[in-house]
């Protein structure tokens, strides 16, 4: 029963880091009066059809009052983290973001 309560609080704990892994949307990493930048994360080889995205347009849409230019837009640097979903057994997970320059009009 000791074994059934300790596996289960591993499972609790794992459930816990791959939900707040998964939790970062669409975000600001710069805001001015006349733009900003936002960045989102992808997987894979293609931006452009992660969920994130139109999340990202609402961000910009909303801090421009809807009408904007995209300046550029390109990936942004990667972060790598550890994760380690059992215990001793370490995985290095590559985080790829997409980020979206753009100026209000």
């Amino acid at each position: 029963m000791a074994t059934m309560k300790r596996w289960s609080r591993v499972g609790l704990v794992v459930l816990a880091l791959v939900g707040a892994g998964c939790g970062e949307g669409a975000k600001f990493v710069q805001v001015t009066d006349t733009g900003g930048v936002v960045i989102y994360p992808f997987k894979g080889d293609n931006h452009l059809v992660s969920s994130f995205r139109p999340e990202a347009f609402q961000l910009i849409e909303k801090q421009c009052a809807g009408a904007y230019s995209i300046v550029r837009e390109g990936e942004a640097k990667s972060r790598t983290r550890v994760a380690a979903p059992v215990q001793g057994a370490e995985e290095a997970i590559r985080e790829r973001r997409w980020g979206i320059e753009f100026r209000c009009k």
